[in-house]
């Protein structure tokens, strides 16, 4: 059997580990506190044992979302959204973000969070709940006192960190705020002796661009799925 790195598995890491004091559940499955994150995850190699205890965990008609090298889910679960993922990786520091900042980055709190929600709906990076803000640092950019741009740290497993919600109002794009938020994010994780991730569906090309011209590089696929145990 390969041997299986944090990253092949990183909710379920991230989870038992760096952030087991926003977690809920047993050795057998866990999920982020339901107003944390959407994320739940199994052991590396998941028995029909571990489902059951996820099932048990969300409760019937409950949701989870999955994020693994392989999601094959037992009879019993119905599948709502599935997509290919592509996990990157970088342990430098970023390549041509600007200089100087196109706008004030600000370090964003709990007060940002009913603006950080509105920017999420109206340019969808991904889910964000009302402390998704708990799990790390959070940048932001305001133009006219209006936030339109941001970047944060979602995951924690050993060694690494997770860079998300990466987005910016339709408005500002191609002025290089993604980059130079990105680019602090990467700045303070290294600085602590981590090395970053991200996750970004696979068909999101932009996105993979973006990242790619700052210096990550692809490790692998993950798959990301979108759960319900039936009732």
């Amino acid at each position: 059997m390969h041997a299986v790195s944090v990253l092949d598995n990183p909710v379920w890491h991230a989870l038992t580990g760096p952030q087991a004091t926003v977690a809920e559940g047993t050795g057998r499955a866990v999920r982020f506190q339901r107003d944390v994150s959407v994320f739940g995850a199994l052991p590396d190699d998941a028995t029909p044992e571990d489902w059951e205890a996820l099932r048990d965990l969300v409760g019937a008609g409950g949701h989870v979302f999955l994020a693994r090298s392989e999601i094959t889910a037992p009879p019993g679960w119905t599948v709502r959204f599935r997509a290919e993922g592509t996990q990157m990786t970088a342990d430098h520091r970023v390549n041509g973000a600007p200089a100087e900042p196109p706008l004030p980055i600000e370090r964003l709190d709990a007060t940002a969070v009913p603006e950080i929600l509105e920017l999420v709906e109206r340019t969808q990076p991904g889910p964000f709940l009302p402390r998704t803000i708990e799990l790390g640092t959070y940048l932001g950019m305001r133009d006219a006192s209006a936030l339109v741009a941001l970047s944060g740290m979602r995951m924690h497993l050993p060694g690494w960190t997770e860079i998300s919600a990466v987005c910016t109002d339709d408005a500002y794009r191609g002025r290089g705020l993604a980059k130079v938020l990105v680019g602090r994010l990467v700045d303070e994780i290294l600085d602590r002796d981590e090395r970053v991730c991200l996750h970004v569906v696979a068909t999101n090309t932009p996105a993979i661009t973006l990242y790619e011209s700052l210096g990550f590089t692809t490790r692998r696929s993950l798959e990301f799925a979108f759960l319900q145990a039936q009732s």
